[in-house]
């Protein structure tokens, strides 16, 4: 059998000991909205078993209160050429009603309903539907069937039981469930007399609740009558209705934080939430400060809770028309307009145990068989999630066998290899993925991406987290790049950066939009927790009264003034500034060259590269602005910036209006006076600024060459230099070339070495297995190391279990010294030969021998079973003969 899970009383006691349940198996979030949610306001139980199931369910019903104000449907592997009696069997056990489901049934509380045979069974705003079943006998999976439409009718009012039976329905059912918030128990596999169908539902780590059956209806009434749990439709501003819950909700999100170093304050309220009110239905804490104190004295509590919050559902082809789409029309588009030889690139962000990236993959592939063009494209697919555990899994691509309801018979024969009781994907799918852990929160994101897939995850972040993660996206793509989003997820307002190519499969095309990286805001590893309480002062602010009268003489008093930068740039107006700068016509242009009025231009010209070459105050006085009698004299100070540094290389542009002076003078006693035309003293005044101006430019013009001349001989030494580093740079490039030459050597060895250890392996593991015998390898500390096929007839032994200690593996041998036996042979390293039975009558000759290394090490013992069943019955068949005669 598998792991031993603490029962109902163990658990009990491990919380009371400060310790998180064991057998409290996490679970994660929905991520697709489909149908909408039925009015039924009680819930509904369905309960999957197959072989085994009538002992459990019997169990299961005789524990369920007659007046437990909820319906329970019984689906069970049934022979289809038999009548159903499984009613009649079970209303000996319970007191509620039991009855076989019609069509139409309209399904009512306290009340039991079962499959008839050789019938799928959905469901449908509270009634039942019969349907002829379409796979082939031995492959129907009803358990599946139904708990997926019970999750898509029932939403967070539907419970999913798994009891004993053999094979893995109900193990993608189960995820469905969870999915859309529902509540899933496995039977404890070791009380179950068949423990496949529990031990694949809880390797989906989508279990919430694994106890013996009869305990189960116990947890379920104690989880959904729990005060603290809402009713199907409240929003969170409901259960968040006081400062206490919602300061208790912020300490939630900050231990989540401090634990795991990710940040949930940005995710949705209702969907934290609603998994915060689950675990705490589980614990039977009534008050959400109670949890943040368990949470606080149980650190794996925090563990199972963030493992609850990951998105991690998903399944192959899911959507299948997206997929088709895809097929048919993006991908033949997108290889269209890419020039042949190119290798694609493609992000699947959020991608949880795989199975949407190998769906890429698989539909990459079968466009390009179908199109002919094999060998001219290949795609490199990134593939990344928040859970590190699901990294795993999808790294290892093994997948139980009930993936054949999503997956083709055609596809399975094609991409996936049968191994043990579920399928390995494919070498030539698997080598086109690369897993990695990545937050798209606060990670930076793939660049340069031909097919960027991110389903059903922006659905569980706020609207400010999904504004900052389009353009991210959009960024990433190229010109062209497809993006996939899921079914409840849209663009929202940035259609400027993507073109919808097909609506209702929520495919876009990445628009050439002139989108900069400056207006891309990435991710960061600290982004600011603004969700979380601030501490508030309500003690008001001293005046300053320093303060408020530099205020006012800066208002009323102070000259007119800009702030540009060195290409004069506006980057500040102080004061009213109309007389002095306009708006120039056309295009908006911020520049002071462009704004500034005549008389005004030309001395900004010469002023402001001057100041900025001597990092010295410039002053022009009487500048003539405007013409005939409106003429305003103005002095301007040009006056570069060099504190504080925030300013630093800035230039403040000062405007002073200058006073208009007396227009003639008066006359000497006894003299005649002369009077100038004013129209003379405005271009004596002009030529001499002329004079000025050009005096200056001649310096201006003077240093320049000088500056020049020393610049061209820092050209030519630089020159020199980068000749020299250019030198250094060929002879680099041929130690990186031989070096290059060297890997490849050394890659080409590798990856024979890698071919003939594959083959070796297959030699060995064919070879054990036509010996058809048991053989189970352990090491010096007698762990697990590797079995063949054969020894889970002897152990319950899964792939799972390699690693773990003998001691913990049940087995069928009457065989009470066989681990004293074991420690013997590595201690004297003489092989044992035993004759020993099985609890079912059947006999093996075992063999146990060390483990030689080629260096002759001894590295743990090999024990071999040789079934001799029949050469003890004819010993026994002799040994009577013998007696009689």
């Amino acid at each position: 059998m598998t792991k031993k899970l603490p029962t109902a009383q163990s658990r009990t006691a491990a919380s009371q000991k400060g310790k998180a349940p064991a057998a409290d198996i996490s679970a994660k979030p929905a991520i697709a909205v489909k149908s909408k949610p039925s009015a039924n306001p009680f819930p509904i139980v369905a309960i999957g078993a197959s072989a085994g199931g009538l002992e459990a369910l019997e169990q299961f019903l005789g524990n369920v209160p007659a007046d437990s104000g909820m319906a329970y449907v019984v689906i069970q592997h049934l022979d289809p050429t038999h009548k159903g009696i499984m009613p009649e069997l079970l209303q000996r056990a319970t007191g509620m009603t039991v009855a076989q489901a019609g069509n139409r049934t309209r399904v009512e509380p306290n009340h039991v309903y079962v499959i008839p045979p050789n019938k799928d069974l959905s469901i449908l705003h509270g009634l039942l539907y019969l349907l002829d079943p379409v796979a082939p006998r031995g492959m129907r999976l009803p358990i599946d069937f139904f708990f997926r439409t019970l999750a898509d009718d029932m939403r967070n009012n539907a419970v999913g039981v798994i009891l004993s039976g053999m094979g893995s329905d109900g193990s993608l059912g189960v995820r469905a469930i969870k999915e859309n918030g529902g509540l899933v128990l496995v039977q404890e596999p070791s009380s179950s007399k068949f423990d496949s169908m529990p031990r694949h539902a809880i390797e989906t780590a989508m279990a919430d609740i694994v106890d013996t059956a009869d305990q189960l209806p116990l947890r379920i009434i104690e989880c959904l009558g729990h005060g603290n749990k809402p009713r199907a439709g409240t929003s969170v501003k409901e259960g968040l209705e006081t400062e206490a819950q919602r300061s208790g909700f912020d300490k939630i999100c900050i231990l989540l934080r401090e634990r795991t170093g990710h940040d949930f304050s940005h995710y949705k309220k209702s969907t934290v939430y609603r998994r915060i009110e689950r675990r705490m239905a589980i614990h039977q804490l009534a008050r959400i400060a109670d949890y943040v104190r368990y949470l606080r004295e149980n650190k794996q509590e925090v563990d199972l809770l963030f493992k609850e919050l990951l998105i991690g559902v998903t399944s192959f082809f899911r959507d299948p028309a997206v997929w088709e789409y895809l097929q048919d029309k993006a991908l033949p588009e997108l290889l269209a307009a890419t020039p042949e030889g190119t290798a694609l690139r493609a992000w699947v962000a959020g991608c949880s145990t795989g199975e949407e990236a190998y769906s890429l993959a698989i539909a990459f592939r079968e466009v390009l068989e179908r199109m002919q063009l094999q060998g001219r494209y290949s795609l490199q697919i990134f593939a990344t999630d928040l859970d590190p555990d699901a990294i795993e899994k999808a790294r290892l691509g093994i997948y139980p066998a009930n993936i054949a309801a999503d997956v083709s018979e055609a596809r399975l024969r094609r991409f996936f290899i049968v191994e043990n009781d579920g399928y390995r994907i494919g070498k030539e799918i698997r080598e086109q993925v690369v897993f990695a852990p990545q937050n798209v929160i606060m990670d930076p994101p793939f660049s340069k991406l031909d097919i960027l897939t991110c389903r059903n995850l922006l659905i569980y972040l706020d609207a400010e987290l999904q504004r900052k993660l389009l353009p991210l996206f959009h960024y990433s793509l190229k010109s062209g790049g497809i993006l996939m989003l899921g079914n409840a997820e849209t663009i929202g307002s940035n259609t400027d950066q993507f073109t919808t190519l097909e609506s209702k499969s929520r495919l876009f095309r990445r628009n050439p939009s002139p989108l900069s990286a400056l207006e891309v805001e990435f991710p960061t590893r600290h982004p600011p927790f603004t969700n979380l309480p601030t501490m508030r002062t309500t003690e008001p602010t001293p005046v300053n009264l320093q303060s408020l009268t530099e205020q006012l003489v800066l208002q009323k008093f102070s000259p007119a003034s800009v702030l540009v930068n060195a290409a004069g740039d506006l980057v500040f107006i102080n004061g009213r500034t109309g007389k002095y700068l306009e708006p120039a016509m056309g295009k908006a242009n911020w520049n002071i060259h462009a704004m500034a009025r005549d008389g005004l231009r030309q001395e900004i010209i010469i002023a402001l590269p001057k100041a900025l070459r001597s990092n010295k105050p410039i002053v022009c006085r009487d500048i003539g602005i405007g013409s005939g009698e409106a003429v305003q004299k103005v002095d301007m100070t040009v006056y570069p910036v060099q504190e504080p540094d925030a300013l630093k290389g800035m230039v403040l542009i000062v405007f002073t209006d200058v006073a208009a002076s007396a227009a003639t003078a008066a006359s000497a006693p006894g003299k005649r006076t002369t009077r100038k035309h004013p129209r003379v003293d405005e271009l004596e005044l002009a030529l001499a600024r002329a004079q000025q101006d050009m005096k200056t430019l001649q310096e201006e013009m003077q240093t320049s060459q000088e500056e020049l001349k020393s610049t061209n001989e820092e050209l030519q030494s630089t020159n020199e230099e980068l000749q020299s580093t250019n030198e250094e740079l060929t002879t680099s490039k041929e130690e990186m070339q031989s070096m290059n030459e060297e890997l490849q050597t050394v890659n080409i060895e590798l990856q024979s070495k890698v071919e003939e250890l594959s083959t070796t392996n297959n030699d060995m593991k064919n070879l054990l297995n036509s010996t058809d015998l048991a053989t189970v390898f352990l090491d010096n500390a007698l762990h697990v190391r590797r079995f063949t096929r054969q020894a889970t007839r002897l152990f319950k032994l899964i792939p799972g279990d390699v690693g773990r200690p003998l001691s913990d593996i049940v087995n069928e041998l009457v065989y009470p010294d066989l681990l004293e036996e074991i420690n013997e042979v590595l201690r004297t390293l003489v092989f044992s030969d035993r004759e020993i039975a099985t609890h079912d009558g059947r006999w093996f000759q075992v063999k146990i021998m060390p483990y030689r290394t080629l260096e002759n090490v001894i590295d743990g013992v090999v024990i071999t079973f040789s079934e001799i069943s029949k050469a003890k019955q004819l010993e026994g068949e002799l040994r009577l003969r013998g007696d009689a005669h």
